[in-house]
Parts: structure tokens; C-alpha cells; sequence
């Protein structure tokens, strides 16, 4: 299977893959039994990208499965961590030592009309009005990957995700953070840029 991008580092394989129509994709082979139910009713695009997701782990840990615990996807067996995301025709896993989350997100103006939903205004005052697009996609990604390592059903990307300021040279290593009252955990993300999309790595 021809990969698009390969961003895997020393503690993680991160593979990117773009959907070739040629590639045959078996459900039957591909998806858990577990998880039949869940994709019953999903758009054709939505489950190839899922089966795409099982293509790429099944390249790396043939014998394992990926299986939910309040949609939280997990490994089984649980002897790694793992992140799975997709925008068609995209679809990227990860799988680490350490607790790790990754995000694809097509650049898109229309994000415009959503940004008091994850952003406040005293956030927002080093964003250049020109790239506006680029910058609150990015403040997005950065959220979503940081969500997919410290989630609750109580907290909101608005109040308890946080990016700090960043130029676009400077993509490599933005700091963010997840907080409450009673703890603030840092972390340095990681953008990639490619085609009309934006990848977002965040790794304990």
C-alpha cells in the first residue's frame, strides 16, 4: 500500500495515506466484528476512510484490533497507545509508547463562522486578519490532537485547550496546554502542511 506522508518519529509511527480508488479495500477482512455495528449506517466515504485506518495498522500490527471504550478508540491488545483520524480522501494513525494524539483538518474559510466555539477574544489577538483561515484551522488541529490525549465529556476546546501564539515559521513546536483549577498539563505541537490540509501531532 503506496503511503502519502510518513512523519513517525523516535517514540512514534505516524502514517499518512490518500485513498487510491485502485486499492481494494475488504470490509469483511478489515473491520472488526466488534465494531459492525458502529459503522452500519456511516456514508460510504466515512467507513473507506475507516477501512483505511485498519489497512494502515493491519501494515503495522497485523494481529491487532482497533476497539472503542466510550469512543475513544484503543488498541487490542493493549500494548501500545494509539490516534486514528481521517478527512477523506486522508486517513492517518499513529501508534507510540507514549500517549499521543493526531488531527488532519482541510483549510477551509468557513471556520470563520465557528471560532467563539473554541476560541476566546483575548486569544485571538496575535492572528494576522490575511491568514485568518490558516491560523484558527491550525488553533483547531492543535485542540482536537490535544483532545484525543486528556478528553472528558465536561470539558470544551474553548475552555480548557489553550495554544499560545505562533508564527507560521514556526509550525514545528507551538506550545499549548490542557488545564482546569486544578492542573495545566504543557505540551509542544507539531504542524505539518500538505496539499489543502493541516496535520497536527501532539505526543506526550
Amino acid at each position: 500500500m503506496p503511503l502519502y506522508r510518513d512523519f513517525s518519529d523516535d517514540n512514534a509511527t505516524i502514517l499518512v495515506w490518500k485513498y487510491d480508488e485502485s486499492e481494494e479495500l475488504d470490509i469483511n477482512q478489515l473491520l472488526e466484528p466488534e465494531n459492525a455495528e458502529k459503522v452500519k449506517d456511516y456514508h460510504p466515504k466515512k467507513l473507506l476512510e475507516v477501512l483505511m485506518v485498519r489497512k494502515l495498522l493491519k501494515g503495522l500490527k497485523p494481529h491487532s484490533k482497533i476497539l472503542y471504550k466510550e469512543r475513544e478508540p484503543f488498541l487490542s491488545p493493549n500494548d501500545a497507545e494509539i490516534s486514528i483520524t481521517h478527512s477523506f480522501p486522508f486517513a492517518a494513525i499513529a501508534i507510540s509508547k507514549n500517549k499521543i494524539g493526531i488531527d488532519v483538518e482541510k483549510f477551509n474559510p468557513k471556520i470563520l463562522r465557528v471560532i467563539d466555539k473554541f476560541t476566546y477574544e483575548n486569544e485571538r489577538g496575535f492572528i494576522p486578519e490575511d491568514k485568518a483561515d490558516t491560523f484558527y484551522t491550525i488553533i483547531w488541529s492543535v485542540k482536537e490532537s490535544m483532545y484525543k490525549i486528556h478528553h472528558s465529556k465536561y470539558w470544551s476546546l474553548k475552555k480548557n485547550y489553550e495554544v499560545k501564539p505562533f508564527e507560521l515559521k514556526h509550525i514545528h513546536k507551538i506550545s499549548c496546554r490542557v488545564y482546569d483549577d486544578q492542573f495545566s498539563d504543557e505540551f509542544k505541537a507539531r504542524v505539518e502542511f500538505f496539499d489543502d490540509y493541516c496535520f497536527t501531532i501532539v505526543e506526550e
